[in-house]
């Protein structure tokens, strides 16, 4: 289910049919979002990106949780330098994190090897008492092998959320015992130029804007 937030508030008519457009949303049935930041943003007309152009940058989050193997990953030091793709989420989503990750999976695929090693996919995880590092691996492995999982403390996860406008809400054991974790469910890239984040994909983000917008990324294209 994917229901809508608070949304930012930009100047003139065309900003804010963008802001429509930027609500923030979630995923599981029967969940609900409550009212969050929300990223603001401003598309440039000259950019070569079909994605949302942000901006403000925002700083790579200070997050150190487990990776799929267990060990310690310190996502700004183990990412510093590279072109990151950044997105929030759980396992047992049932709709929008294995279509947004599924899409993202492809679009790497459709890349010559040497541009898929400058691209850090990573996912963290939402639902992390569910989502342990072997079932976060064998999940993401059903996408892409490279890419990488982090979980851990949902504390530490919903500060770094929120420090890019994200909303993630403590996951709900609904009655027929399925769980449900409300976050934001954009992409958030970063360039190795600088390590901020430069360009956003909502949750409707086909493979195809991928596609067009990883070598791109890939290459580290200013914005």
């Amino acid at each position: 289910m994917h229901l809508p937030t608070t949304r930012g508030r930009l100047a003139g008519a065309a900003a804010l049919a963008l802001a429509a457009a930027l609500s923030l949303t979630a995923c599981g049935s029967g969940s609900h979002a409550a009212a969050g930041p929300a990223v603001v943003s401003q598309q440039a007309n000259n950019s070569p990106y079909q994605g949302t152009v942000l901006s403000k940058h925002f700083d790579k989050p200070d997050l150190t949780l487990s990776d799929t193997g267990g060990q310690p990953f310190d996502l700004r030091q183990r990412t510093a330098g590279r072109t990151t793709l950044l997105f929030f989420g759980y396992t047992s989503c049932p709709d929008v994190c294995p279509t947004t990750m599924g899409d993202i999976g492809v679009a790497m695929q459709k890349l010559p090897a040497d541009q898929q090693k400058k691209i850090d996919v990573v996912f963290v995880s939402t639902d992390p008492q569910r989502d342990n590092p072997k079932v976060l691996r064998t999940w993401l492995d059903s996408f892409d092998k490279d890419f990488i999982g982090m979980t851990g403390d949902l504390d530490k996860v919903k500060a770094a959320a929120k420090s890019l406008g994200i909303l993630v809400e403590d996951p709900v054991v609904n009655k027929d015992g399925s769980v449900t974790s409300s976050h934001g469910a954009q992409v958030l890239a970063f360039l190795p130029s600088d390590d901020k984040a430069h360009v956003l994909y909502l949750s409707n983000t086909d493979t195809a804007t991928f596609a067009h917008d990883l070598p791109l990324l890939a290459k580290g294209v200013a914005a």
